[in-house]
């Protein structure tokens, strides 16, 4: 034991004075790490917490059109887009776009502040299992999802590196689609036809239309309308917005068209309507999506469970955030079930870069920014946009943006 003692006794100070000695020609890796050049593993160890939070909301100045899907109406209003803002100990300042209550949002940041962020797993259990009502869906789930993307934009830059880059990327280029076609006043099928060509010449190889407002047979005339139109240059997805009311209609409606090859039937049937989601499956074939208003990966479990589709669409933020959604990935990738999830394609990106079973990311064109310019439209080439690579997640709002329409 005496000898042992001794040797590390010696062993340790003739590292002390290795360390020590000054640097001779060959010797530059004993050089210390200056502290801007500090590594991602010594910014890892970091403890970055919550000084403060703020909701930042933004009303811009120009009326969107009035459209509508099969279950409500939108536009004919001024848009708007809310930010959460976080200011941490370190001076990083995170933003992500939020959904649910201001107060339920800052309510859950109450929750974790003193905790790192850097330890985002902690951080998402904290929000969800502490000191709360056990609610597993709602605008509660809403709010952890937002907190969760701020904590994950923190994170990126705190690293220095794209979001997608820390959970792991698995793809450069993303493959995307245009999220359109609503009905509106006076739009008939011509009219249907040159916004889907528009997508097209924009740079999109697959093109998002909605269906469930009219009749099976009047929706399936304007889907062969747009297939026929856009040929081998796109192919074209139909969503119902859950508009059928039972599996018999969204099938009646999906034998008129499935001679189409079309991309997937998107929430054919209610939400709750498991066993009808996979009635329209099981007869029909066209991928079936759903899951956009399910959450976390309790509501992935159900879905699967009951062969209710072929494709997984929770949406970032109501599944409970990046946290959340690598975890319902991981579920659908058990089953072979490829997700692709709804919501804001700033966040999404971030999701289908580094998920290996995503599928395709959905975004809205570029004309969409004309009223809402809160964030810029990714360039779109071939039918996929590259994935990002300024640190975060990128959805910091423009300041000249944030004194102009701040609310």
């Amino acid at each position: 034991m005496k000898a042992r003692r001794n040797f590390i006794k010696t062993a340790t100070a003739g590292i002390t004075a290795l360390t020590s000695a000054p640097l001779v020609a060959g010797e530059r890796w004993l050089q210390p790490t200056a502290p801007h050049q500090q590594s991602s593993v010594q910014d890892a160890l970091r403890f970055i917490t919550i000084e403060d939070a703020e909701i930042i909301k933004l009303k811009f100045d120009k009326k969107t059109p009035r459209t509508w899907n099969a279950i409500k109406e939108s536009g004919g209003s001024y848009p708007s887009t809310t930010f959460l803002k976080i200011t941490t100990n370190e001076g990083i300042t995170g933003y992500a776009v939020t959904k649910g209550s201001d107060k339920d949002v800052l309510s859950f940041i109450k929750k974790i502040k003193g905790l790192n962020l850097m330890n985002t797993e902690q951080v998402w259990h904290h929000m969800f299992f502490h000191n709360r009502k056990p609610v597993a869906k709602g605008k509660e789930i809403h709010a952890i999802g937002s907190v969760d993307l701020c904590v994950w934009d923190i994170v990126g830059k705190a690293l220095g590196l794209p979001v997608h880059k820390v959970l792991g990327t698995f793809r450069e280029q993303i493959p995307v689609y245009a999220a359109g076609g609503y009905y509106a006043e006076g739009k008939g099928i011509p009219e249907l036809v040159k916004e889907m060509e528009g997508y097209v010449a924009e740079g999109y190889k697959v093109v998002k239309m909605k269906i469930g407002y009219l009749d099976a047979k009047a929706d399936a005339e304007r889907t062969r309308a747009v297939v026929n139109a856009l040929g081998d240059s796109a192919r074209v997805m139909v969503d119902a917005n859950n508009g059928y009311a039972s599996a018999y209609e969204a099938i009646r409606y999906g034998r008129m068209v499935e001679d189409l090859d079309l991309y997937w039937f998107e929430e054919p049937v209610a939400p709750d309507d498991w066993r009808g989601n996979a009635e329209v499956r099981k007869e029909l074939d066209i991928p079936v999506v759903a899951g956009e208003n399910e959450y976390t990966r309790w509501g992935a479990r159900d879905l699967v469970e009951n062969h209710s589709c072929d494709i997984i669409n929770i949406d970032t933020i109501k599944g409970g955030g990046l946290t959340e959604m690598h975890k319902i990935a991981a579920l659908c990738s058990a089953y072979h079930i490829p997700v692709a999830p709804h919501g804001f394609a700033h966040m999404n990106v971030h999701a289908v870069a580094s998920i290996s079973n995503a599928l395709i990311l959905e975004t809205y064109p570029a004309k969409a920014r004309d009223f809402n310019p809160a964030l810029t439209a990714f360039p779109i080439k071939d039918g996929h946009i590259a994935a990002p690579s300024e640190p975060g997640l990128g959805m910091d709002p423009d300041a000249t943006l944030v004194k102009k329409y701040k609310v």
